[in-house]
């Protein structure tokens, strides 16, 4: 499979800020240029996320799918939130809205307090074992020629049936984290498995227990999306120059109590992910080429929050390391979302295609 870039959409002009912390609001404006922004510069997928408190995926999904020609939508969903019977119904219908663009990002929930914003008092493991569930009754529903009936530990029901089929019979399936629920989930399940940004050695290690769940259930191993925060300017010393005015401009908003009212859960994160990303910050504020812990540090790791920092040629030859380990989705999206994709398309992207291009060639020459 060819390499591909993930973006991440914006509801509002004033998303600058941590992971999804920051957007209070939807501006249909913004959000179309946004969205026509990503499809013209060349990105290939872009994530529409979930938040109890954000405007609702669905419907930014389909916004953004009627909008462009090409960029494909990755739905962030959550199992507790639609029974899977109307889930796999809806996600069929805008997946045909989209012309078969549609990717599903299952999110089994890191947050027990966010959770319970939206009345979901399973524990951890059981949102796992909900999760796997609930990818099992989409798919057999997205593939049953006649009604469907299911009883297991977290749905029931009887004689289900949806004329509305994803255009190519299945949607793909995207699943994330760094637990080991996490990894079983993706590695029996998944399509797709998604990491945040940490260290090589690390996300080799995270991609090897992926594929192993995947080597004992008899599945392919998923394609593997890895997250960072890219950080770019002219060179090296302009690029960590401005990476250190972001952070200050992150420690205003973690500051902000009623900027993050909505979106603040207190004291340690509770997902692995989150502790992981603040684990590495303690052992050091830049790893490999130029991977930069800090922001996980002020935001309290609250989402894919390390960035890479440097020129666009140095960011784009660590993007091509996560290739070399594995990657094959890099997800780039920015603290300054629109304009720091706007200069992504231009600088980071064309320089990743043409290596891959040039390995290309010259493994079709040997």
């Amino acid at each position: 499979m060819p390499v591909e870039f993930i973006s991440a959409v914006h509801t509002d002009s004033g998303a600058s800020g941590p992971a999804a912390a920051s957007r209070t609001g939807f501006d249909r404006d913004h959000l179309r240029r946004y969205a026509r922004a990503l499809d013209d510069g060349g990105f290939d997928h872009t994530l529409v996320a979930y938040h109890s408190a954000s405007p609702d995926a669905f419907q930014i999904a389909q916004f953004v799918a009627t909008h462009t020609e090409r960029i494909r939508p990755i739905l962030a969903h959550r199992p507790g939130v639609v029974f899977p019977t109307h889930a796999s119904r809806a996600l069929a219908t805008l997946d045909r809205i989209s012309d078969g663009r549609l990717t599903v990002h299952i999110i089994s929930g890191g947050s027990d307090e966010e959770q319970r914003r939206e009345g979901d008092y399973l524990n951890k493991a059981e949102r796992y074992e909900r999760s796997d569930e609930y990818i099992q009754i989409l798919r057999k529903v997205w593939q049953s020629d006649g009604p469907v009936s299911h009883e297991g530990k977290y749905f029931r029901f009887e004689g289900y049936y949806s004329d509305v089929k994803p255009v190519n019979g299945l949607i793909p399936i995207s699943v994330g984290g760094s637990s080991q629920d996490a990894y079983r989930v993706g590695g029996q399940q998944g399509d797709i498995f998604g990491l945040w940004g940490e260290p090589l050695k690390e996300t080799a290690e995270q991609i090897a227990a992926v594929n192993a769940v995947a080597d004992a259930a008899g599945r392919p191993h998923p394609r593997i999306w890895v997250s960072f925060r890219p950080i770019i300017a002219a060179t090296d010393e302009l690029a960590w120059e401005k990476a250190h005015r972001t952070l200050g401009v992150l420690k205003d908003q973690a500051s902000n109590t009623e900027l993050l009212r909505h979106y603040r859960t207190t004291g340690r994160p509770a997902n692995v992910g989150s502790q992981r990303l603040l684990d590495i910050a303690d052992r050091g504020e830049v790893h490999d080429r130029c991977l930069w812990t800090a922001p996980a540090v002020a935001t309290n790791a609250a989402g894919a929050s390390t960035a890479l920092v440097g020129s666009p040629e140095a960011v784009a030859k660590a993007l091509l390391d996560y290739v070399d380990i594995g990657c094959d989705l890099l997800s780039i999206r920015g603290y300054d979302p629109l304009n720091d994709a706007i200069d992504y398309a231009r600088h980071v992207l064309p320089l990743v295609r043409q290596e891959l291009a040039h390995r290309a060639a010259g493994a079709h020459a040997a």
